[in-house]
């Protein structure tokens, strides 16, 4: 366990790159990625004005892809007055598009679409690849892997630019003003398909824009305690706990900041999974010595999801209700001023698009704010981190490696696993298959190769036979999915065999199941998560 010097601060936060949204799914990729090089970043709509943007200091900006078409009305736009700031910019897909667009070049449908792998011919020398290939050709010739989603293609590049890469159907797949420091790129460098992607990225960042690495773990813990800190004072926090890695991570941090201040709430609604309340107490309460209250509200919860089918109607019950039992435990309690909560970055970015261009997924319910007439203040320590930056803080706080590295588990918890009406019978069904299927995951080894896996409760029956008999019983689901940063995933592609075992083993073992199915969606267009 890391110990802290929380009176050494270092401004983490003053390298900034801002990443321009123009409504790209891969906007948070990008995000990922520059956090992964170490360099702090925020993504702002492409309406910002700009002199908010420059109010902010950046080092550099990164302008996003995005689906919309340079030449159709009402398309994205940005003013022209950010290209001459001095300011490096690194425009992707779309944005090396709409700076070719406002510095005169042109930009024309392709005849042909580039969809997935193109290899890129290096025709001259650019700081931003100097030394990064994936291939040398017999004369001499670089090349690089790369990943195209594109329709449009520049046409003819801006004066002062050079045409630095083509491809076999893009005439200028890379272009560059070296003496303005800017970069338009028409591959996606973010994602994972484009090998030396991660090695363009930081070139831009470290090289060109002159960026510190002082985004890691041990600075960014050493801030939100020191946040926490002067948020808090020497007032009292309440955290509900649930378990998961979000809600323990911010207890951590809180119990550090604030020790014996905090109290954590652990709230049973009847939708968690099997045996957590026994696990949860005993992890925080006996190993950490953190102050926690246990409430029984499971009676609360599914008398309110009575009847209630729609996913989002069930999610904002469960998110007041919660609320308003931490109201009441509140009440009981002196002096306390503060709601803690366990929001991250990809909370926020689902329930609310960052741009106009994009689309909201799904609200989540620790996202929003409080209601009006909740009288605590709101505090949410963890809120600008992706779930993998949580996690690598939480083991540098001292919490076990199998706390940390548990899968994902929804703030709703069964509630939103359980596809439309929640009662008693199917969690406690639920929650049985899924205890089954994680522990044959586990003893196979394939637990830790899987980013999230569970059961989902479908509202179909099915004729199954059991030994003689013929069973009109219940149909579940099952998901695992194999992501880096949860914005996409690809489902897990576990062996026959031990889906054979899983779905054996349930079919066997828990009453009124008749059938199992296995998900093989993939993150987009689906969703990790069924509601």
């Amino acid at each position: 366990m890391t110990i802290y010097n929380t009176e050494k601060r270092e401004d983490i936060h003053k390298n900034l790159i801002i990443i321009i949204d123009f409504g790209s799914q891969y906007t948070q990729l990008i995000a990922r990625r520059v956090r992964e090089i170490g360099v702090y970043c925020e993504i702002k709509p492409y309406t910002t004005s700009l002199s908010e943007l420059v109010a902010k200091t950046p080092k550099a900006f990164i302008l996003s892809g995005g689906p919309s078409s340079i030449n159709c009305n009402q398309a994205p736009d940005i003013t022209s007055e950010i290209f001459n700031l001095g300011i490096p910019i690194l425009g992707i897909c779309y944005g090396m598009q709409l700076m070719a667009n406002k510095l005169s070049g042109s930009v024309n449908k392709s005849e042909y679409c580039e969809f997935g792998y193109a290899q890129l011919q290096l025709i001259k020398q650019c700081k931003l690849f100097d030394g990064i290939e994936d291939h040398i050709d017999d004369n001499g010739l670089f090349s690089l892997d790369v990943w195209m989603s594109h329709g449009d293609l520049v046409t003819a590049i801006p004066k002062g630019f050079n045409t630095v890469a083509i491809t076999s159907s893009c005439p200028h797949a890379v272009i560059a003003n070296e003496e303005l420091k800017l970069y338009g790129i028409q591959f996606h460098p973010e994602v994972t398909h484009t090998k030396q992607g991660m090695r363009i990225l930081e070139r831009f960042i470290c090289d060109i824009a002159k960026c510190e690495k002082l985004w890691n773990p041990d600075l960014i813990t050493n801030d939100i305690i020191n946040n926490i800190k002067r948020q808090v004072g020497d007032s009292k926090v309440i955290l509900g706990l649930s378990g998961g890695v979000d809600s323990s991570v911010v207890a951590a941090l809180l119990h550090k900041a604030i020790g014996d201040k905090l109290t954590c709430i652990f709230v049973d609604n009847g939708l968690l999974r099997l045996h957590e309340g026994d696990q949860v107490m005993a992890m925080f309460a006996k190993n950490m010595g953190i102050n926690i209250i246990k409430v029984d509200a499971r009676r609360i919860f599914l008398d309110k999801l009575a009847n209630i089918t729609d996913p989002e109607q069930k999610r904002k019950i469960i998110g007041n209700t919660f609320i308003d039992v931490f109201e009441e435990q509140a009440a009981k309690l002196d002096g306390v001023e503060f709601l803690a909560q366990g929001t991250i970055y990809p909370d926020i970015i689902e329930s609310a698009s960052t741009s106009s261009s994009s689309h909201v997924i799904k609200s989540h319910h620790n996202v929003g704010g409080l209601p009006e007439h909740m009288k605590l203040k709101l505090v949410e320590p963890i809120k600008e981190l992706f779930k993998d930056e949580v996690r690598k803080i939480g083991l540098n706080l001292g919490i076990p490696y199998e706390m940390v590295y548990r899968h994902p588990f929804p703030g709703p918890g069964l509630g939103v696993r359980i596809i439309g009406e929640v009662s008693e019978e199917k969690a406690d069904i639920l929650r049985q298959v899924d205890h089954i299927y994680i522990e044959e995951l586990t003893k196979a080894g394939w637990y830790a190769k899987t980013s999230q896996a569970f059961a989902v409760f479908l509202p179909v029956k099915s004729v199954g036979v059991v030994g003689d008999a013929r069973r009109h019983e219940y149909v579940v689901a099952l998901r695992a999915v194999e992501t880096v940063d949860f914005m996409t995933a690809r489902w897990a592609h576990l062996p026959y065999e031990l889906l054979e075992v899983i779905s054996s083993r349930i079919i066997n073992e828990v009453a009124r199941i008749s059938r199992v199915t296995y998900d093989i969606s993939s993150k987009p267009p689906a969703t990790i998560e069924w509601e």
